[in-house]
C-alpha cells in the first residue's frame, strides 16, 4: 500500500489549498481514509476522514471532521482514481503544520495508532 500527498504549499490567512493522496494498492472493501496533521511541538491530530463502503458509486459513506476545522475543510475521495481530496478554505495560521494521507481497513478512528498506512507528508504553510 502506498499514499502519496500532493498539493501542500504557503498561502496567505483566509486563502485556499486542495491536498490531493493517490493511493495504490488498496483494494480493501470497507476502509477509512483521511487526513491528519502535525506542527512542529506538537502531536498528531486529526482533521478529516471518509468511511468508504465499496467502490462504486454507490457507497455508504461517513464523513469525520475536527471541531478546528469544520465548516472550512471538507473531505472527499474519487473511488475511480483511487484519490482522497482535503478542500481547504478560510485557512489560519494555525493550520500551518505537515498534513499526512493515512488508511485503515476498518471503520475510523481518531488515533493516529490506529492507522497503520501512511503518506510521507505535504506541508501547509499559513501566514
Amino acid at each position: 500500500v502506498q499514499l502519496v500527498e500532493s498539493g501542500g504549499g504557503s498561502v496567505q490567512a483566509r486563502g485556499s489549498l486542495r491536498l490531493s493522496c493517490a493511493a495504490s494498492g488498496y483494494t480493501q472493501t470497507r476502509h477509512c481514509m483521511g487526513w491528519f496533521r502535525q506542527a512542529p511541538g506538537r502531536e498528531r491530530e486529526e482533521v478529516a476522514f471518509v468511511y468508504m463502503v465499496g467502490s462504486s458509486t454507490i457507497s455508504a459513506d461517513s464523513v469525520y471532521y475536527a471541531d478546528s476545522v469544520k465548516g472550512r475543510f471538507t473531505v472527499s475521495r474519487d473511488n475511480a482514481k483511487n484519490m482522497v481530496y482535503l478542500q481547504m478554505n478560510s485557512l489560519k495560521p494555525e493550520d500551518t503544520a505537515m498534513y499526512y494521507c493515512a488508511a485503515r481497513s476498518a471503520a475510523c478512528l481518531s488515533t493516529p495508532a490506529s492507522f497503520p498506512y501512511w503518506g510521507l507528508g505535504t506541508q501547509v504553510t499559513v501566514s
